[in-house]
Order: structure tokens, then sequence, then C-alpha cells
């Protein structure tokens, strides 16, 4: 099935949104091409003590909106999904002023395996981020009145968390999943087909409602993560296509591929293409002139 992206350009900076029994947003004044509307940070619990979920970028006006929100009550845990400069950095100052350790499951980087030979970009990586606990896949996190389970689901970065709410079914997804669009798959901490696998892996638990940290909810879940994987699965497909019809470069192949797409996602566009073609190398359906990398030159594998 084809996704159906949902686009909802609202945006209430600094106010304190209660979407559920459980859940309240706060939303930074962050928006971008990468950010959609904003970092939604989330507060889970209606009781004493609260969660607070990717507390966003090192923003102290943001930082007091959190406060604020939280309205008197304890915030004793703060759960990070992953090491990127738009979900954790505040996490630091927030846990001085309050108290709560840092959830994750490791500094940006942790459960990589291998790179990318002489290749290093990590434009959006937080290298500062260090939680103060670290969290394993299918641990339970408990509250007065919420029970969370931590699922490690690495492809978007390898050290990307997912926190299942079981009371509600609901799962925060981070960047793992966006409801506007594709998530970014850059190598060497992404990785596309653990990307796959952690899609497959968060289709098991059969959730009802899927959270990401930018813009709007995913009320039909099973369906979309279906979509998901395989709008993953066509874009390989068109990749094989390009190639074989004489696309040698990343740069050609973003220009065809994404066309309709905003040119300022191009650069991010060129790095989930790369990770295809890490993928595809790998598994021998194409080859290389070289190293595997941005200014390779990529060739159909009956041809060589």
């Amino acid at each position: 099935m084809a996704i159906k992206f949902k686009h909802d350009l609202t945006a209430n900076y600094g106010v304190a949104e209660s979407l559920s029994p459980l859940i309240t947003r706060v939303l930074c004044n962050n928006p971008s091409p990468y950010t959609y509307t904003g970092t939604s940070t989330y507060l889970v619990g209606a009781g004493a003590s609260l969660a607070v979920i990717d507390p966003g970028p090192r923003d102290l006006d943001h930082c007091a909106a959190i406060l604020r929100a939280a309205s008197g009550r304890k915030i004793d845990k703060i759960m990070i999904t992953h090491s990127h400069i738009d979900h954790s950095p505040l996490a630091k100052i927030l846990s001085e002023k309050t108290g709560a350790p840092i959830y994750g499951f490791g500094p940006h980087g942790a459960g990589r395996k291998g790179g990318l030979e002489g290749e290093e970009v990590e434009a959006g990586a937080d290298w500062t981020y260090k939680p103060d606990i670290r969290v394993t896949d299918n641990q339970t996190i408990t509250g007065p009145d919420w029970t969370i389970t931590a699922v490690h689901t690495p492809g978007h970065t390898a050290n990307h968390m997912c926190f299942h709410l079981k009371e509600e079914n609901t799962v925060f997804v981070g960047d793992h999943i966006m409801a506007w669009a594709t998530t970014v798959i850059s190598p060497p901490d992404g990785d596309v087909r653990h990307y796959i696998q952690s899609l497959k892996k968060l289709s098991d638990r059969d959730p009802d409602i899927l959270i990401p940290t930018h813009g709007p909810w995913v009320k039909n879940a099973k369906p979309f993560i279906r979509g998901i994987i395989t709008h993953r699965h066509m874009r390989e497909g068109q990749i094989l296509k390009h190639v074989g019809l004489g696309l040698s470069t990343i740069e050609d192949l973003v220009d065809v591929m994404y066309k309709t797409v905003d040119k300022r996602l191009h650069p991010a566009a060129a790095r989930s293409v790369l990770g295809h073609l890490i993928a595809l190398v790998d598994e021998h359906k194409l080859l290389c002139d070289g190293p595997v990398g941005l200014g390779a030159h990529y060739y159909p594998r009956q041809t060589q």
C-alpha cells in the first residue's frame, strides 16, 4: 500500500496540550524542513510524578515551558529516543533542574556495527549526550500510573529507542516513524536493513497509536508501518531500475527519484539513497567502483 501522509501545520509553541488521560505535549519553537513544526516533548503521567520523553534542543524557553506543563508535579524520569540535536541536548539542563535521571540506550553510536571507510558524517549528532541509566531492549520502566516498555529500534540511529505505553497501547516512536514524511536513514549510524527489521518489530507489538516526536500522530499503526516497509522496498526497486538505465551516481539518482521533493531535503535524501546502496552492494545486487560512499559510482551487477 502507498503511504498516506498526514499534514498538520498547527503549532501552539510553549503551550501544554493534554492529548490523552496520560499524555501532555509541549511543542518547541524549532520548525525546519527536518523537524516539521518543531520537536514535540511529551509528559507522561496523570499523578504526582511524570516522565518526560525527548526534551528537545538546548532551548531554555522550551525548558521553562516543560516545567510549567508539569504544574508542580515532580519530573522524575527523562527518556530519550535517540541522540540527535533536536531531541536530546536539553535533557542535561532539565535533569539539573529536576534531579531526574536520563534514560536511554546509550551515547551516540552505541549499538553501531562498523561504518563507512573514510566517512563519518554526523551533522545532527549530539555527541554530548550520555544517559545516566542505560536501558536495554524490552526493559520496563514504571511510574505511579503508567508502564513503559523500551524497544530498541536501530535504523534511523543505532541507539534509537521507542517507548511503548501499556495503559494506552501507544508507542512514542521518536524519528523511527513520522506521519508527514519518510525517515532519513543516514549512514554510518543509520542502517536500512536494521530499520526495516525494527519496523517489523514495532508492528509485532500491535500498537493502536504511534506518536512521533515531530508532526501528527498515526492512528492506523499497523497498516501505516506496512506502507513504510513497502515504500522502502519500492525505493530499492527504483534504485536498481535507474542504475540499470545508466544512472551511476547518488546525485543523479536523487535528482530523478526526489524531483518533486524540496531541494533543501536533497542532502538528506542522498544519505538515504546511500543507505540503500550500501545494502544493495552488500547483498551483491549492485557493484561499486571503489569504497561505498557518496562520491562512488554504482553499476548493475551483470555489466561488470
